[in-house]
């Protein structure tokens, strides 16, 4: 069962004299929530559709960031048994690659479960708690949640101008 949550939109603009946690995570959700606001009333079909020279597919997106989503948050913060942390170029490419049974519905889902987990796993550490990273050195919480506030913010950005070519919706539809 997904947690009913508060209007990211709302929380994020109601956190302006919020600390800095509650304005960082309130800036990831605001964007988490617009991406999959992008796919509500589309078809599956529509979701998978290419529209730009890239494989780039608003269905794609949304698998993309729940990989990048679970690389930064469980992976790499809280690793378990079998945690890899992706690291190369072809391992991000791959994540856009969507299969015959990845429809709006299953992404969406597993992309709002991914970010449950994140949640879970950024509140358990400080702003100022440090990991190694494979090819920055170390990385602070802090930085993570800037990091994935910038990169769910970028694919949003390309999100609203796919979901504009689908259907001409624009804005946080």
């Amino acid at each position: 069962m997904v947690e009913s949550r508060p209007d990211p939109v709302a929380v994020a603009m109601m956190s302006t004299t919020a600390d800095e946690r509650a304005v960082l995570d309130s800036f990831l959700d605001f964007h988490r929530a617009m991406l999959l606001r992008k796919l509500r009333g589309i078809s599956d079909v529509e979701a998978a559709r290419r529209l730009v020279p890239s494989a780039t597919t608003l269905a794609g997106l949304v698998k993309h960031l729940t990989v990048v989503e679970r690389n930064w948050f469980q992976c790499l913060l809280a690793p378990g048994p079998g945690d890899v942390y992706l690291t190369s170029e072809e391992d991000a490419t791959a994540s856009f690659t969507l299969a015959e049974d990845d429809t709006v519905e299953r992404l969406s889902a597993a992309y709002e479960a991914e970010c449950a987990r994140s949640r879970e796993v950024a509140a358990r550490f400080d702003l100022d708690h440090v990991v190694p990273h494979p090819q920055l050195g170390e990385v602070s919480v802090r930085w993570i949640l800037v990091h994935l506030i910038e990169e769910t913010a970028r694919h949003v950005g390309h999100a609203d101008i796919l979901r504009e070519l689908t259907d001409g919706s624009t804005g946080a539809i």
